[in-house]
């Protein structure tokens, strides 16, 4: 693992957190898979060697819940939903080098190697621990099919997370209050003895690990609280029959209760992704692709998964590779989640948008993948509505990159059979060398919507070209001028069909046929996007549809439908449940000053002196970048520039302000105040804002950056 631009020469392997076999897939479910595979296809545009590699998440209690109401066996559900996703993914363009699941042999055989390699080392020890246990249905329960209280924060917990609370990792019998999730029984606690594995005695080496690792934010932040309170030992290991069974050549030999236990899916679940990279070379071959050298010797392993499994990829995971003497991850990009229409997904009330139904619609998978790789910052909150779909997608890629793709291929088959007797401009070879740069950049920061940009940009760059020479006009007045003109504009179509390959791949392999090109786009790098084109060719089709008002009334109009009728199926809400707030009515004419004044605070009494307000340093700064802070409803983290030095400041911004439009926005900051820690971000100093809409200071003239406020 190294910390080298890409792309290194050292193989990558590219992971998405695995999908639970456990139901269908929406829209929300695949902006992790979506960016896993833009970022892959990216690196291999840099010329990386990569293996995309995933599979089904097959084991836990889940699975053998829904499994028994169902009738099945857990393996005979879990399977099928596997096959489901394996004809999903596809259709999405997610293309995987292989996708397995961690009931197959290869993780079977691997991951009990690795719980042997960890016990040997002395890094799993036993331990008596109260386990749950349903007195009435004589069984003892495995933490999902326990509900209660979580004892750090209060809130209703399951038995292994407090997902609803404090989002922390609880171990078997912290749970307070019990109960059995299948009969609703109170729960009882038993003593058993289970494995455990020491994450505790890792504790200097994830916090140098966390100094070293690249990615996103969140992923480096938010696990250094979980340090800093402590690290808990992990139980691994369940009482439960569906699972990989604990290796008995790892057990003490008088541990009678090692027969029946079975690892905790957290075990088994990341270590598919070294199975699935070991699948992908016995199929290949290992002169194509060798799984050992970058999980055993030194590669380039990047983990691409939702932010609420951040604890397990940046705590558990590296300590047991490290534990096992496995590469540990060179980065770990979390998403944020994805909303519909500025609210939660739910599946119960149909509250979502699927993927069959995505496609069943007629819509082509790669106007998808660009809304989710390209809108907002990788960890950011994504709100997904058909509105905002239909103006992105008319907008940029219709109206930019679709609309200057096709006059200028259109003109120039009429006018000359493909690209004119000529050689690109200087000034093209400039811009496509910075879209490149910007590209390279962008994949080296983890950012896929700004590898998109690059693209976008560079078709906006073709748009103004075109239509500031206008070589229509200078077909007869100066036709040498007009084949200069049109050349670039091919030039520059293929520079897009490399750039914008991994966000639109079967969109940008007809672009590449239709320029004549040889082979796929996908085997291009960015060496090509500057590479002469090909020659001839004929009209072309447009890349892009528009889509229509009226298109997207009638999808609101269906969604809107299904969540009736599925609320209609759900019991009436008790009165008690429903919201009395009182409201009272206004008069038309009331003023609005008055309203206003009357809501405003009064005025302290208490005064300070001239000296003790001289005492505050307060400066003009400059935005530099915001993103939200993770796990926090209203905080936000941004860098300001204040003139002398850069600043990280945290602010309850998140909710009132678009935070992709504050970089290069003034504001007055104050910069003595006493440096703080919010969530595990250190703030330094204070930004100033009015109101409960947090309305930002600034200056009415141009005042230069970090001047001092007197």
């Amino acid at each position: 693992m190294s910390h080298d631009e890409f792309p290194t020469d050292r193989p990558a392997v590219v992971t998405c957190g695995l999908p639970y076999a456990n139901g269908d897939l929406h829209v929300g479910h695949l902006r992790t898979y979506v960016g896993g595979d833009v970022y892959a296809r990216a690196l291999e545009t840099l010329g990386q060697e990569t293996a995309f590699v995933c599979g089904s998440d097959m084991h836990g209690t889940p699975v053998a819940v829904n499994a028994d109401k169902e009738g099945v066996s857990p393996e005979e559900f879990a399977l099928e939903w596997h096959e489901t996703y394996k004809q999903t993914f596809p259709q999405f363009d997610i293309g995987f080098d292989n996708y397995g699941h961690t009931h197959d042999e290869t993780n079977t055989e691997l991951t009990q190697e690795i719980v042997r390699d960890l016990a040997a080392a002395g890094h799993i020890y036993e331990k008596e621990i109260m386990v749950a246990y349903d007195p009435i249905e004589d069984q003892h329960l495995p933490d999902r099919y326990v509900e209660g209280t979580c004892p750090y924060c209060g809130e209703t917990a399951r038995g292994d997370e407090c997902d609803d609370g404090c989002q922390r990792h609880l171990e078997p019998g912290e749970i307070e209050d019990p109960v059995s999730s299948i009969t609703g029984n109170p729960a009882e606690y038993h003593e058993r003895t289970h494995k455990f594995f020491e994450v505790s005695e890792f504790e200097d080496y994830l916090t140098d690990f966390l100094d070293r690792l690249d990615g996103t934010s969140n992923a480096q932040n938010q696990p250094r609280e979980w340090i800093e309170s402590g690290l808990q030992d992990w139980c691994i290991t369940r009482d439960l029959d569906w699972g990989i069974d604990y290796p008995d050549d790892a057990a003490d030999a008088d541990d009678d209760d090692a027969d029946d236990l079975v690892l905790y899916v957290w075990v088994d679940a990341p270590i598919e992704y070294i199975s699935s990279t070991k699948q992908y070379t016995d199929r290949v071959g290992s002169d194509v692709y060798d799984w050992e050298q970058p999980w055993k010797e030194d590669g380039e392993i990047v983990h691409v998964i939702g932010r609420d499994i951040i604890q397990h990829h940046a705590i558990f995971w590296p300590a047991m590779l490290n534990g096992a003497g496995y590469v540990e991850p060179r980065a770990i990009m979390a998403s944020g989640f994805v909303t519909l229409g500025g609210k939660g997904f739910s599946t119960s009330r149909d509250r979502a948008v699927w993927a069959d139904e995505y496609l069943d619609e007629g819509f082509h998978p790669d106007l998808l993948r660009y809304y989710l790789a390209t809108n907002g910052g990788f960890q950011q909150d994504v709100d997904f509505s058909w509105e905002k779909f239909r103006d992105r997608v008319n907008t940029e890629l219709v109206g930019t990159l679709g609309n200057f793709v096709y006059r200028s291929l259109l003109f120039a088959a009429r006018n000359y059979g493909g690209a004119p007797d000529a050689t690109v401009s200087e000034a093209v070879d400039d811009r496509i060398s910075e879209a490149v740069a910007d590209f390279e950049s962008a994949i080296n920061d983890y950012s896929i919507r700004k590898a998109g940009n690059a693209a976008i940009d560079l078709a906006g760059f073709g748009n103004e070209y075109i239509q500031r020479n206008e070589p229509w006009k200078l077909t007869d007045d100066d036709p040498e001028q007009a084949e200069q003109v049109i050349y670039d504009c091919v030039q520059l179509s293929k520079a897009l069909a490399v750039l914008f390959q991994p966000a639109a791949p079967e969109t940008c392999d007809r672009l590449w046929s239709q320029l004549g090109e040889d082979g796929t786009v996908a085997d291009a790098t960015v060496d090509d996007a500057s590479a002469a084109p090909q020659g001839e060719f004929d009209e072309p089709d447009e890349l892009f549809e528009k889509i229509e008002a009226e298109r997207v009334e009638e999808l609101n109009e269906k969604l809107d439908q299904r969540v009736a009728d599925a609320t209609d199926d759900e019991p009436e809400a008790d009165a008690a449940d429903v919201d009395d707030t009182d409201e009272t009515m206004t008069d038309d004419t009331t003023d609005d000053t008055d309203t206003q004044a009357a809501s405003l605070e009064t005025l302290t009494e208490e005064r300070i002196s001239f000296e003790d307000f001289q005492e505050l340093d307060i400066r003009v700064g400059e935005i530099i970048d915001a993103e939200g802070v993770e796990d926090a409803d209203k905080l936000a983290t941004l860098q300001v520039d204040i003139g002398l030095e850069e600043r990280q400041l945290v602010a309850g911004i998140k909710q009132l302000h678009d935070l992709d439009s504050l970089p290069g926005t003034r504001v007055i900051i104050v910069a003595n105040l006493e440096k703080a820690e919010l969530f595990g971000v250190e703030s330094n100093g204070m930004l100033l804002a009015a109101g409960e809409e947090a309305d930002l200071l600034t200056t009415h003239g141009d005042a230069a950056v970090g001047t001092r406020i007197q």
